[in-house]
């Protein structure tokens, strides 16, 4: 089996999680400037089949799209446009920044690691994807 690649994005920097081969555990693989995403995608899947992208969908608490979706089904169109073999799935991502925070207090991170954004963004990315992974 291919593995299946996450994505969280953002305007800035997106995070990105990968599973293992056998699609099983999801593990972060690090964060990308967001203008550098593409060219990091095609790279990585030079080296490594991946069979699907997951991408993050961020939804406000009444269930209506967040003002971020309109630059996320940007990219989405342009990675279609790059990558068309590989099919995007949508995960809703809501609260997976306060839980990947919440995952650096509880695994004993210092206060100074936890404000490393890149580093929240990447466990959200794994978060969105283990979230995935547990719907199949």
């Amino acid at each position: 089996m291919a593995r299946i690649l996450a994505i969280d994005y953002g305007t800035k920097r997106s995070g990105i999680a990968i599973t293992d081969e056998l699609q099983i555990i999801a593990s972060g693989l690090t964060t990308v400037n967001t203008i550098d995403l593409i060219s990091f995608l095609q790279t990585y899947l030079s080296k490594e089949s991946v069979e699907l992208f997951v991408i993050g969908e961020p939804k406000q608490m009444n269930n209506t799209a967040s003002e971020s979706e309109i630059s996320i089904q940007e990219f989405i169109k342009k990675l279609r446009k790059e990558i068309p073999s590989i099919p995007i799935e949508r995960v809703d991502e809501r609260f997976t920044s306060k839980m990947a925070f919440q995952t650096m207090i509880d695994s004993g991170l210092n206060k100074s690691k936890r404000k490393n954004k890149a580093l929240i963004d990447e466990i959200s990315a794994t978060i969105i994807l283990q979230s995935y992974l547990q719907s199949k």
